[in-house]
């Protein structure tokens, strides 16, 4: 499967998760297009699509949690509007 085929499919992924959490993608669609992209770079070269905005610490146990969607973006977008990496916002 190509790239840009992958990248399609995860931001379709993304967009329903949002729809049925309540927030939505990014209106800056080249935002999500690169957030995209690096998710999968990043799952190609450590086998899951951690946050790129997060340090890894080679702890699988600490590092799960920042696995997009990583256990911070709710809080993080009820009470700045935005992840950290600006993927989700709010409505």
């Amino acid at each position: 499967m190509n790239e840009k085929k992958s990248a399609k499919e995860l931001i379709k992924k993304y967009q329903s998760y949002a729809d049925e959490n309540g927030f939505q993608l990014n209106p800056d669609k080249q935002v999500v297009k690169r957030l995209a992209s690096n998710l999968l770079n990043i799952e190609e070269k450590y086998g899951f699509k951690y946050c790129p905005c997060r340090r890894l610490t080679k702890d699988k146990k600490k590092d799960k949690k920042i696995i997009c969607p990583c256990v911070y973006h709710k809080k993080e977008i009820n009470e700045q509007g935005h992840c950290h990496c600006f993927l989700f916002v709010k409505k």
